[in-house]
């Protein structure tokens, strides 16, 4: 069983702890309520260039000595902007967390947030944007996202041009100011690190401010149906999405099972159906993807405009056959790789840093990596099936981008 710390500050921040004897390193994560979905309308892009900007210059460094203080303490910078939040972290040598701790409470707290160091800034998310046409896969997938989550959870964590450019230094201050909420941030570590330490430490740092509830946020409608993103390349790149059960949900097991059965590795279904024996794409795969209110199942394939409309109708296809019978092999094969794949993420302490605070963001609790596997073991083809039953995949959101369109049937 794993053993788990927690403290919460005066405040209102969680603080969140998994000690790794095995290793000698540490990662930490800050859980900034600040992500795409939060954020003021009009701000698309916003949360990644707040990103950028709190390291260009906080406390008494300019960002030239920031960026020297970071790289003497063998700091790996980690930060990701997602639908609920604004994540900045890092991992390191176990020894050097203390005066990390002390760099970070300045970028969070004390950001220079410089206005010619914004148009820097800014840019770089801009041009992350316009990167975005030399990824096609993540395009389509962000546009996916966009479609089927009801606004303004699948808001861009990337952005939209236009707003960034209309996007000020003023505007971007204020988001900080209120977004860079100290009682509703959850701060999360993992790897070697004494945590009576680091809950004295952060109490200095960061007790500062008083609990207060978050706004809630007010979900519009599902955008569903069929988009798609013209583009006179050689190749269909093809996203779809069904709904399927949260991750609180008792079901939960059951879907990342049957997910694991479609597309768990090259024994899966969509594998060999797709690829393998008609040859209809060069990539292909699903994932379980969740936010904190609402779940899907994801699909990616890449192919040709001459194959895209057969590949959409096979892999639709598999999605429905797959309720109709489950072998006990299937089902054995795609325990072990997901139980694979866990076991490879336990073993990161940047994973395991990730992993906890993104389920006491959604469940309120941190899973043992004994209870995963346990309740992974503990779903039989009658349970996944019964669950494929109930939940039948009457409606696919698809995004493409190509040259051609696809008929959604």
């Amino acid at each position: 069983m794993a053993n788990f710390d927690k403290h919460v500050l005066k405040n209102g921040m969680v603080i969140l702890g998994e000690p790794m004897e095995a290793v000698s390193s540490v990662a930490f994560d800050f859980m900034l309520p600040g992500g795409a979905a939060l954020l003021p309308g009009g701000c698309c892009g916003a949360g990644n260039v707040i990103a950028d900007w709190v390291f260009r210059g906080a406390g008494k460094k300019n960002s030239r000595e920031l960026s020297d203080a970071i790289d003497c303490l063998g700091i790996h910078r980690l930060g990701v902007t997602g639908s609920s939040h604004i994540t900045i972290g890092g991992a390191l040598e176990a020894g050097n967390l203390a005066k990390t701790l002390e760099l970070y409470a300045d970028i969070i707290l004390r950001a220079s947030l410089e206005e010619s160091e914004f148009e820097l800034a800014r840019q770089l998310a801009i041009d992350a944007v316009l990167g975005l046409d030399d990824n096609p896969q993540r395009k389509v997938m962000l546009k996916l996202y966009q479609q089927f989550y009801p606004d303004p959870l699948g808001r861009s964590t990337v952005g939209e041009i236009a707003q960034l450019k209309a996007l000020t230094a003023e505007k971007t201050k204020q988001i900080v100011k209120d977004y860079f909420n100290l009682p509703g941030t959850i701060f999360t570590v993992a790897g070697k690190y004494d945590f009576d330490s680091v809950c004295r430490q952060m109490e200095n740092l960061f007790e500062v401010g008083s609990d207060k509830p978050l706004g809630k946020i007010k979900l519009g409608d599902r955008k569903d149906g069929y988009t798609h993103l013209n583009n006179d390349g050689a190749q269909v790149h093809i996203g779809l999405m069904t709904e399927t059960v949260k991750p609180t949900d008792p079901d939960y097991y059951n879907a990342r099972v049957a997910v694991s059965i479609l597309s768990g590795g090259m024994s899966a279904r969509l594998f060999t159906e797709v690829r393998e024996k008609r040859g209809l794409c060069y990539a292909i795969g699903a994932n379980y993807h969740s936010l904190k209110d609402a779940a899907g199942i994801t699909c990616y394939a890449g192919t040709t405009p001459e194959k895209a409309q057969q590949t959409l109708d096979v892999i639709t296809a598999e999605f429905n056959r797959l309720g109709e019978q489950i072998s006990e092999e299937e089902l054995q094969r795609g325990k072990v790789g997901l139980k694979s794949s866990l076991i490879l993420q336990s073993e990161s302490s940047i994973s395991r840093a990730g992993a906890i605070g993104s389920d006491y963001y959604i469940l309120g609790r941190v899973r043992s990596l004994d209870e995963i596997k346990k309740k992974i073991e503990q779903t039989t083809v009658k349970s996944v099936l019964e669950f494929l039953n109930t939940n039948k995949f009457n409606n696919f959101t698809v995004v493409t981008t190509g040259p051609e369109k696809v008929i959604v049937k």
